[in-house]
């Protein structure tokens, strides 16, 4: 029971305040950004198709799910997945998180060292979210205390893995927001409000480290005390 009653459980807290946080902001700020229309009336599958065609890349299909900012490129399939409330939207909101999924699809085009890490990183990175926590559980029951340190060394490989995927998803943006201003897709006050969606939705991925890094910091003190 030492485990959930400790002084350090102050930095689950302060890491569960600046997730919620993090995702209240994105959530808000694409609320807001989805009510405002763009000039040209794109909807977002077309900006896709548009960015797509332009950076030369045509064996990649756009497909439709279902949810809320679910939009994801999955570079096995050559799929680039919009949300319901991207798909055939016509706000900057949704033009910004098209453009952000293209800019995935690009930088696997051109061979971007980040995400080729990234992509070296998620089998083992998979393993150390899945196995990490039922071994320092494990050792905190049973006092087991190398078991806590193994499961701490795959922790530590999860935080790693989200270290690697900032710069990949600062990039995307980066990309997503130039190739919106060169091709004359957003003007103004519309690419400023694209700039902003995407922003909140980088904050995220920045939140999720700094939460993972205190709860590493959390489980190195336990780990220590153990000892």
């Amino acid at each position: 029971m030492y485990y959930f009653y400790d002084a350090t459980y102050v930095l689950v807290i302060i890491g569960a305040v600046i997730g919620a946080l993090a995702s209240w902001n994105v959530n808000a700020t694409f609320k807001r950004y989805k009510k405002v229309g763009n000039s040209r009336g794109l909807t977002g599958a077309m900006a896709a198709q548009m960015i797509l065609n332009s950076a030369g890349i045509y064996d990649v299909r756009i497909e439709r799910i279902s949810g809320n900012l679910t939009d994801h490129y999955s570079p096995k399939e050559k799929v680039l997945r919009l949300s319901d409330s991207t798909y055939n939207s016509q706000s900057v909101g949704a033009i910004g998180v098209a453009a952000h999924e293209c800019g995935h699809a690009i930088q696997h085009q051109k061979e971007y060292l980040p995400i080729k890490i990234r992509s070296a990183v998620i089998p083992i990175a998979n393993i150390g979210s899945s196995l990490s926590w039922p071994l320092i559980l494990l050792g905190l029951v049973f006092g087991f205390t190398g078991f806590m340190k193994i499961g701490v060394i795959l922790f530590s490989v999860v935080v790693i893995f989200q270290m690697v995927t900032l710069p990949v998803e600062f990039n995307a943006s980066s990309r997503a927001l130039r190739i919106l201003r060169e091709n004359g897709m957003l003007y103004g006050n519309e690419l400023s409000g694209a700039r902003k969606v995407l922003v909140a939705a980088a904050l995220t991925y920045v939140a999720s480290l700094l939460t993972a890094v205190l709860q590493l910091a959390r489980l190195l003190i336990l780990t220590r005390d153990r000892d």
